[in-house]
C-alpha cells in the first residue's frame, strides 16, 4: 500500500509522520524550533529554520523505512495558526514571522475598534477583534517597518509557507484565512473589504484552498531539497490544533480536546456557527463542520522558560532520581497540597489570547512567601494552566458547548501529575490518548483523504484511550477557591470592571 507524510510546523519542534496505508506508523521524526522573543509580548520564529528542519525529516524518514520516494503518494502540512509570513517579490522573507502568540499590536487593534463596529465585524468575518488578526499585525508593520510593508507581496502562514516551498504554488489554507480575518462566513469566501482593511494590495492574499484540496505537487527544486518524489501531490493542509482534534477523534458533540503543547489549545465540534468575541472560530477538517476553539498564548513553551531560568537548582537531584527535571518537577508539586497554600500564577507570560485577549497581561506570581519552595511554585504554575483551561470550559458551557468528555493529548498529557490537577479543577474525568501522535497525525490523515485514498472516518483506528484520571472530589473545595482568586487577581490588576469580564 502507498504511504503518506504529515509535517507539523509547530512552535517549539517540527514533526514528521510517515503512514503506510491504511494504519500502520512508520516513523516519527522531530527537530526543535528556536523561539525569539526581543521585547515584552514578542514571538517571532526563521521560516527558513522550518523549512531546513522540513528537509532533514523528510530525508530521514525515507532513509529509516527504506522507502522509494515514489511511495508517497501524498504530503499533508500543518501548523501554528495564524503565523504572519512575509515575502517579497521575488520569493525572499521580508523578516522572521510574527507568532500567533505574539502580543505586541495593542494599540493596534484599539485602533482597529475604533474604525469598525465589533459586533458587526465578528458576524462577518467569524471572529473577533483581537491580536490574533493578521490585520492587526500588518497595522503594526506598518507603523514600526515602513520599508518592509512597503515590500510586502505575500501574506501567508507557517504551512501556507512550508506548501509554496514545496510546491512553488502561493495558497492560503481555509483555517488560516478564516482567523486571520480575511472571510466572510457567509459566502466563505476571501472578502476583499476585509483584505483592504489591512492597507495591502488584495493580490497579497493568494487563493484559498480547502484543507483536503490538492493544492499543488512537488516541484523540481521542492524534490531535491526533500528527497521527495517530483509531482508528489500536497494538500491544503489544517491548522495544528484542528489536525490533532482529528486525530483525537473529536467529531461529536460534547466531545472537548485539551491539547498541551508549547501553547494550549481548546477546541470542541459542532454543525453551528456561533461566533463569539471570547473564542476563535475555525473550519472542521470534516466538511460541513466548525470548530470553536481558544487557545493561550503559552503552556509547554511557558513551564519551558521556567525549567530553563529557575530549576537549574534541582538538576541534580534529577538526575539522581533518574528523572527529567520536568517529571523531578513535577514529583516535588504532587508532594504539595492543592492549591499550592495560597500560590497563584497567572500564566500571562505572552500576554494573553484567549478569552481575555490581552495582549498587555503579564504574568505574575501572587502570595510568594518564605515558606513556599520550588515545589509550591511548580504546583502554582501547573494549576495556573489548569485554571485557564476551566476559565475556556466555562465560556464554551456558556455558549451552549457543555463538556461531555474531556480529552488530552499532545506532551503535555504526559505528565500525569498535570493531568491529575486538570482532573481535579474541572471536577470532571480526563481521558488520556495512548500514543497519539499528535498534529502530524491529522495532516497525514487529510493528504489521504485529499487523493481519495481514506475517508474520514478511518481515522479512529489510531484513537487510543489511555487511562481515564478521576476527579479527587476531597480537591474540589480548595479548587474552587483557587480558581476564583485566579480570575480575581487578573480582573484586579487589570484594572477591569468584574462584571465586564466575567463573561
Amino acid at each position: 500500500m502507498s504511504c503518506v507524510l504529515g509535517l507539523d510546523i509547530g512552535t517549539t519542534s517540527t514533526i514528521g509522520l510517515l503512514l503506510r496505508l491504511p494504519g500502520e506508523i512508520l516513523g516519527v521524526v522531530s527537530r526543535p524550533v528556536t523561539l525569539t522573543s526581543k521585547h515584552a509580548g514578542w514571538a517571532e520564529e526563521d521560516p527558513a529554520e522550518w523549512w531546513a528542519n522540513v528537509c532533514a525529516i523528510t530525508r530521514e524518514l525515507i532513509d529509516t523505512a527504506g522507502i522509494d520516494p515514489a511511495e508517497i503518494a501524498a504530503v499533508g502540512v500543518t501548523g501554528m495558526l495564524p503565523a504572519v509570513v512575509l515575502l517579497d517579490a521575488q520569493g525572499g522573507l521580508l523578516r522572521p514571522s510574527i507568532q500567533q502568540s505574539d502580543g505586541r499590536c495593542g494599540a493596534e487593534v484599539a485602533e482597529l475598534r475604533d474604525e469598525r463596529d465589533e459586533a458587526a465585524f465578528i458576524a462577518k468575518a467569524g471572529n473577533g477583534i483581537n491580536q490574533q488578526l493578521v490585520t492587526a499585525k500588518l497595522r503594526w508593520i506598518a507603523r514600526h517597518e515602513p520599508d518592509v510593508f512597503a515590500r510586502i507581496a505575500t501574506v501567508f502562514g507557517s504551512y501556507d509557507y512550508v506548501n509554496w516551498r514545496l510546491t512553488g504554488e502561493r495558497a492560503v489554507e481555509q483555517n488560516w484565512a478564516l482567523e486571520a480575518g480575511f472571510v466572510d462566513v457567509a459566502s466563505h469566501e476571501i472578502d476583499d473589504d476585509l483584505v483592504a482593511w489591512a492597507r495591502i494590495p488584495r493580490g497579497a492574499i493568494p487563493r484559498k484552498t480547502a484543507s483536503h484540496e490538492v493544492m499543488g505537487r512537488v516541484s523540481a527544486e521542492g524534490a531535491v531539497e526533500t528527497g521527495l518524489a517530483p509531482g508528489t501531490p500536497v494538500i491544503g493542509g489544517a491548522a495544528d490544533m484542528i489536525a490533532s482534534a482529528l486525530g483525537a477523534g473529536v467529531t461529536r458533540r460534547g466531545d472537548i480536546l485539551l491539547k498541551f503543547g508549547g501553547a494550549i489549545d481548546i477546541l470542541v465540534a459542532t454543525d453551528q456557527v456561533k461566533p463569539d468575541p471570547r473564542l476563535y472560530l475555525d473550519y472542521h477538517l470534516i466538511p460541513g463542520l466548525f470548530m470553536p476553539n481558544g487557545c493561550m498564548s503559552t503552556g509547554g513553551s511557558g513551564l519551558n522558560w521556567f525549567v530553563r531560568n529557575f530549576a537549574g537548582g534541582e538538576a541534580a537531584a534529577a538526575e539522581c532520581a533518574g528523572l527529567s527535571l520536568h517529571q523531578h518537577l513535577d514529583r516535588l508539586a504532587d508532594a504539595r497540597p492543592a492549591g499550592a497554600e495560597g500560590l497563584t500564577v497567572l500564566p500571562y507570560f505572552l500576554g494573553e489570547k484567549t478569552p481575555i485577549h490581552d495582549p498587555a497581561a503579564r504574568g505574575v506570581v501572587d502570595g510568594l512567601t518564605l515558606s513556599h519552595d520550588i515545589g509550591h511554585v511548580w504546583r502554582a504554575l501547573l494549576e495556573g494552566y489548569a485554571y485557564a483551561c476551566a476559565h475556556h470550559v466555562e465560556v464554551l458551557r456558556d455558549m451552549g458547548h457543555a463538556a461531555a468528555r474531556v480529552m488530552v493529548s499532545d506532551g503535555g498529557s504526559n505528565s500525569r501529575v498535570w493531568m491529575q490537577i486538570i482532573a481535579d479543577v474541572l471536577q470532571q474525568p480526563v481521558h488520556r490518548l495512548k500514543g497519539h501522535p499528535g498534529s502530524s497525525l491529522g495532516a497525514a490523515w487529510t493528504a489521504a483523504v485529499g487523493i481519495g485514498a481514506a475517508d474520514w472516518a478511518g481515522i479512529s483506528r489510531f484513537v487510543q484511550q489511555d487511562e481515564t484520571l478521576e476527579p479527587n472530589p476531597a480537591h474540589a473545595q480548595a479548587y474552587a477557591a483557587g480558581y476564583a482568586r485566579y480570575r480575581d487577581l487578573y480582573r484586579r490588576l487589570a484594572g477591569r470592571d468584574a462584571a465586564r469580564d466575567s463573561a
